[in-house]
């Protein structure tokens, strides 16, 4: 293989990948991306078997060719390298050699050959294809990727539900204790699709998404459904991952029909009310209590060892009083994901979950997160 290409090309399309490679993996290629040229184009890939990820950018291909090097070692030489730029070249051996064009500086690195490489799975030509905003998709994972739980000895949690169902698109995500439900329509699409997207890829969704809307050259994202697998074209990159083969609780079920108490409070306020007094809270517990009585929320925090905490906020609420514990992070964690002025909290008992919802309902898009009570 022999190619130029420059730097800050290179730079982006490696760092996408490198995400993805398994470091820690018993199979050594997994490690390393995988360099493709043919024509004049330069792909670049990367897979941990469950996730693969491809990008490929326009470059001056000398000679077409393939080669795995490891992908940490590249991404160092790479940003160590001088802008402008690089000559890319391999030798039967699969030694690659990166060198400026210019300048006397250059890096060897040893690799495999492409054909070692593990191949990524491609999705049916007949697959259904949807579209929908990369805005709406960051918009989904934000406002629910921090309710997914962490034990991956639980796939069915592990993991975000996205489902596709007509022109409503919704993702839900749980771990037990809280859950988050965002939906909105897509206008102009009609399709049906039930997808379990584990919690590694939801983070490198995230990623790709926030990268294509700073360079706001990705209006859209195109998903497909094919086999055990979905594949997300954001930018030009191809973002591939093994669906979760597990059942997602019922979540329907636990989201309240309606709750006896409605209080809307100013977002930020509540936030910010919450984080001060969360410092007094326990540490194995993060529990504090709200009480909400006419017109006003007092949050409070007891601790023989962490002392004692008070903060109150003026709330739009007519009703009984009524006290229920929290753990504050669990409300943090919405507060910060969404971005309305105001919500609206509903809550019925002490042993009954709380429902937030974003202050600016609509029909085009709704949110509730529903966080059960703790005894404090």
């Amino acid at each position: 293989m022999d190619l130029e290409i420059p730097k800050k090309d290179l730079l982006r399309l490696v760092s996408r990948c490198q995400g993805v490679a398994d470091k820690k993996s018993a199979m050594p290629a997994l490690a390393n991306v995988l360099l493709s040229a043919d024509a004049n184009t330069l792909w670049v890939s990367a897979t941990d078997l469950y996730l693969g990820v491809t990008g490929h950018l326009g470059s001056q291909v000398k000679t077409a060719g393939s080669v795995a090097v490891p992908a940490r070692d590249l991404l160092e030489r790479i940003k160590a390298m001088p802008d402008g730029l690089l000559h890319v070249t391999t030798t039967e051996g699969a030694q690659t050699t990166i060198k400026a064009v210019g300048s006397p500086r250059r890096y060897t690195l040893p690799g495999i050959p492409g054909a070692e490489f593990p191949q990524l799975p491609t999705a049916a030509e007949d697959a259904p294809r949807l579209e929908l905003p990369v805005d709406l998709l960051a918009l989904l994972i934000a406002r629910t990727h921090f309710s997914i739980s962490t034990d991956e000895t639980r796939a069915h949690v592990n993991s975000a539900l996205f489902e596709w169902s007509g022109d409503r698109v919704r993702m839900v995500t749980t771990d037990g204790h809280r859950l988050s439900k965002m939906e909105a329509t897509v206008s102009g699409s009609s399709a049906t699709a039930t997808m379990l997207i584990p919690l590694k890829a939801i983070h490198e969704l995230r990623r790709l998404a926030d990268e294509a809307r700073a360079e706001k050259d990705a209006p859209v994202v195109s998903i497909t459904q094919s086999g055990p697998n979905a594949f997300f074209m954001i930018a030009g990159t191809q973002f591939s991952v093994k669906l979760v083969d597990a059942q997602f609780p019922p979540y329907q079920q636990v989201i309240p029909a309606m709750t006896e108490r409605s209080i809307r409070a100013p977002r930020a306020a509540l936030a910010d009310a919450l984080k001060a007094i969360s410092l007094a809270a326990s540490d194995r517990t993060g529990g504090v209590k709200v009480t909400v009585t006419s017109g006003s929320l007092r949050i409070t925090s007891e601790s023989p060892d962490t002392g004692n905490a008070f903060d109150e906020l003026s709330v739009d609420y007519d009703g009984p009083e009524l006290t229920i514990g929290f753990n504050a992070k669990y409300f943090l964690d919405v507060l910060n994901g969404v971005d309305d002025e105001e919500v609206i909290l509903g809550i019925s008992g002490e042993l009954d979950p709380a429902v937030i919802k974003a202050g600016n309902e609509s029909n085009e898009q709704s949110y509730v997160a529903v966080i059960m009570p703790m005894r404090i």
